[in-house]
């Protein structure tokens, strides 16, 4: 399957904003965009004045690589959201943050969200007691997702299980670190995500 498979530092200073795709280094001094907070390339320091389509796709991109996806995977995600009731951004948003990949980003065992998918795809994690190696796998409220016995024991892991604290653990998530398991205790609210994205933006690029 294609990926984008350039630098993670690029995706972050194009989009003006820190995607955290790079994981606990995102957070030292070690960050280029905190060094270089201009867009790459040669004319990456000039201004330019966007227009309404150019940020809803700005938007739509940012959102779209802070997890990963691809277009078409995003779009399906996006027209699955818009077909449930409640608010099609938010309904999207909710889909995201249930996939396995960025619940077991979220929970800390892994620094980043490709880590965490990589993770997932090498059957290092339970699902209620059943492996799963699905990261687009939907995670459900009351779900527990447990490190695998045999499994404890990877550098990667136990690294972001001790460095999670810099970003901190959602309140919505319930973590056993000495279990190594986390619990969807409840779906958030729009409040509680603590996304920079404008996610009506991408319904509107998606509505045209």
């Amino acid at each position: 399957m294609a990926r984008y498979r350039g630098s993670s530092c690029r995706l972050c200073r194009s989009e003006g904003i820190k995607l955290f795709l790079k994981g606990d280094r995102c957070y030292s001094d070690k960050c280029a965009f905190e060094r270089r907070g201009y867009a790459p390339g040669e004319h990456g320091q000039m201004r330019r004045k966007k227009s309404d389509y150019g940020i809803q796709l700005r938007e739509k991109q940012k959102l779209k690589r802070m997890f990963g996806l691809l277009e078409k995977q995003f779009q399906g995600y996006f027209e699955k959201g818009d077909r449930q009731k409640g608010v099609s951004g938010t309904n999207l948003l909710l889909l995201l943050e249930k996939r396995l990949d960025n619940m077991i980003y979220r929970i800390g065992f892994a620094n980043s969200r490709n880590e965490a998918r990589q993770l997932v795809r090498h059957s290092h994690f339970l699902v209620n007691g059943s492996k799963v190696n699905i990261p687009s796998y939907q995670v459900k409220v009351g779900d527990e997702i447990q490190v695998r016995e045999k499994s404890r024991k990877i550098g990667s892991i136990l690294e972001a299980m001790d460095t999670v604290a810099r970003r901190g653990i959602p309140q919505w998530i319930e973590f056993d670190k000495n279990g190594f398991k986390g619990t969807l205790k409840a779906l958030p609210s729009r409040e509680e995500l603590a996304m920079p994205v404008q996610e009506q933006l991408v319904v509107e690029f998606y509505s045209k």
